[in-house]
């Protein structure tokens, strides 16, 4: 059952007419394709990933395409932005040496911000992210870049002592950790980088539907109403506390990425 068709089920379910409360569950990530062209089915959270593309390009196009010394509110705020990301995760994070990647820190920041913030947004109401091919196809860019700077700063060998072989500890000790460093370095990195970013917004976006779908369903008596708003009231404080997830899981996957451009910087030892 898709998500629409399980909306149009709860519309006359409420408390104490004999109904189950239908929680929410995989159907509210599956949607109806809105068209398709051959193999490929476009779908709501394909359209909401675009749109949110085309709205942070024209929002840094317009703040920027024509720069004044005594910046306009538009470009302030989007100068803010900017620095935020560059001197507060690339300088902070990685250094001098982080200047070529801000742009790469500063696409991946707001993309991640706007897939989750499509959560709250009037008609959209989906975090994006919270699919888990969206977080994977980042994490593998993430990945790529982390591979490529990794041998192209140290070269082959370097780069895979880099990988493999952290410095200042005993001998016997690489015997053990060497694999583990590779593993760790290689393959789960990318992997905790997608599921951190899809676990918060999948769970986030299933506690919102719980308590909305739960206000309608307890509707319908007196008891029922007051059962309804203490509902309705953890949904608003629920939605809130979202936001700042939503904005501490781009900061946090960007932070992260820093990190591992970084580490791949460094000279092997």
């Amino acid at each position: 059952m898709s998500s629409d068709q399980l909306l149009a089920f709860e519309v006359d379910c409420h408390l104490f007419k004999g109904c189950g409360f239908e929680a929410p569950s995989v159907w509210s990530f599956i949607f109806d394709p809105i068209f398709t062209i051959g193999p490929v089915e476009f779908n709501k959270p394909m359209l909401l990933a675009i749109l949110g593309t085309v709205l942070i390009m024209s929002f840094f196009w317009v703040a920027f395409s024509k720069p004044k010394v005594v910046p306009g509110k538009l470009q302030m705020v989007a100068e803010v932005l900017y620095d935020f990301v560059r001197k507060g995760i690339a300088r902070e994070v990685i250094g001098k040496k982080g200047e070529p990647f801000v742009p790469l820190l500063v696409s991946l920041f707001f993309f991640v911000w706007m897939l989750n913030l499509w959560a709250l947004i009037p008609l959209a109401q989906f975090p994006v992210s919270s699919v888990i091919a969206y977080p994977i196809g980042l994490a593998l860019v993430v990945w790529v870049t982390y591979m490529t700077v990794t041998f192209r700063s140290n070269g082959f060998v370097g780069g895979m002592r880099n990988l493999c072989v952290p410095g200042g500890l005993p001998k016997p000790i690489y015997v053990l950790l060497t694999p583990l460093e590779f593993v760790s370095n290689v393959f789960v990195r990318p992997f905790t980088l997608a599921v951190r970013l899809f676990a918060n917004m999948f769970a986030g976006h299933i506690l919102i539907l719980i308590f909305t779908i739960a206000t309608w369903y307890m509707l319908g008596t007196l008891l029922g109403t007051v059962y309804a708003t203490a509902s309705f009231a953890l949904t608003l404080v629920i939605t809130v506390f979202e936001m700042f997830i939503q904005a501490l899981q781009a900061y946090v996957f960007t932070v992260l990425t820093a990190t591992y451009l970084s580490q791949a910087l460094e000279e092997a030892h």
